[in-house]
């Protein structure tokens, strides 16, 4: 019996979890998470966004996803990254805090998961705050900018260099403007709604990057925000503020397929994204997480869970 509880302890240690598995979907190799900085899904619904539409057009999506309940920047970003909430991994603040020692999160990111299963991993971040908050040993190419908030046209040249010349497996990109537009003028303005539009001119870049590389069939793309707002705000457990879009495409990934569809008891939160990317890569999390894989948004029938029965339309309706 001993040699058994030692086995089984073997097999459930941080180590051995945190190994790579098969990977789910094996067509999927490499993982692109682009975050929207403050787009609420409503206002992305009035804006001029051909790009992020055609993302939807060819994957899975929901314009009901939540993000944290706190719906700020850096503590719904790492919950994004790691699975967890902020009371979890740590990262409670929202601000350039002058530290004597960065304060890294408590639970692994997916840079380290990515980097330890052998992936490689690189982001391009806009706004300064992140710096502290990213281990770089598990970056193998990064660039923040070091002056609070950045444009997101040099974001997105960044991103593109990054991916076209170092080829991360796992890439993180995130645009700062529209929510820097909201605070100053307001969310659901007509500027805002232009910063947007804009916001889509370079996710588009961003996806044709992947594409010069020839990655197009082998990558699942996730765009996703941190947060939504109201006024010129964002806050604690305001829906205007935790309503995030979630938009996955990729091989195998259902077509302009809106995961609503699964009933009012099935929410996606920004804890899937990081564990939706874990499965795709076949990475098991070190430890318990609150994000679940969103297999629901695979073709493959052995990894989805059948939708209700669709009721029967009468031959004839009375009017």
């Amino acid at each position: 019996m001993r040699w058994m509880f030692i086995v089984i302890l073997a097999l459930f240690s941080p180590a051995a979890l945190a190994q790579s598995t098969q990977p789910a979907s094996p067509q999927i190799k490499h993982v692109l998470i682009i975050s929207v900085d403050g787009l609420r899904p409503d206002v992305l619904l009035r804006a001029d966004a051909p790009n992020i539409r055609k993302l939807m057009a060819r994957g899975s999506f929901t314009m009901w996803a939540k993000t944290t309940p706190q719906s700020i920047t850096l503590p719904s970003h790492i919950s994004m990254l790691t699975g967890v909430n902020p009371n979890a991994h740590g990262i409670e603040w929202n601000a350039d805090i002058p530290l004597s020692k960065p304060v890294y999160p408590n639970w692994p990111t997916i840079f380290e998961l990515a980097k330890r299963a052998g992936y490689t991993t690189g982001l391009a971040v806009g706004k300064s705050k992140f710096s502290t908050t990213l281990p770089p040993e598990f970056l193998d190419t990064k660039w923040v900018t070091t002056e609070g908030s950045c444009e997101d046209a040099e974001v997105a040249a960044h991103a593109v260099e990054i991916i076209t010349k170092n080829q991360p497996d796992v890439m993180f990109v995130h645009f700062p403007n529209v929510d820097n537009v909201g605070h100053a003028i307001g969310w659901g303005t007509p500027e805002q709604i232009e910063t947007i539009a804009l916001a889509d001119g370079f996710v588009g870049k961003v996806i044709a990057a992947v594409d010069s590389i020839g990655r197009t069939d082998s990558t699942l793309v996730i765009l996703s925000a941190d947060h939504g707002g109201a006024g010129r705000t964002h806050g604690p457990e305001d829906p205007r503020s935790r309503s995030i879009p979630w938009i996955a495409a990729g091989p195998g990934v259902r077509k302009n397929y809106d995961l609503t569809r699964f009933g009012k008891d099935y929410d996606v939160q920004t804890y899937d994204t990081f564990a939706t990317a874990c499965y795709v890569l076949g990475i098991k999390p070190p430890k318990r997480i609150e994000g679940k894989p969103i297999r629901e948004m695979f073709e493959d029938a052995d990894l989805v869970r059948e939708p209700a029965n669709r009721p029967r339309t009468p031959a004839t309706q009375a009017h």
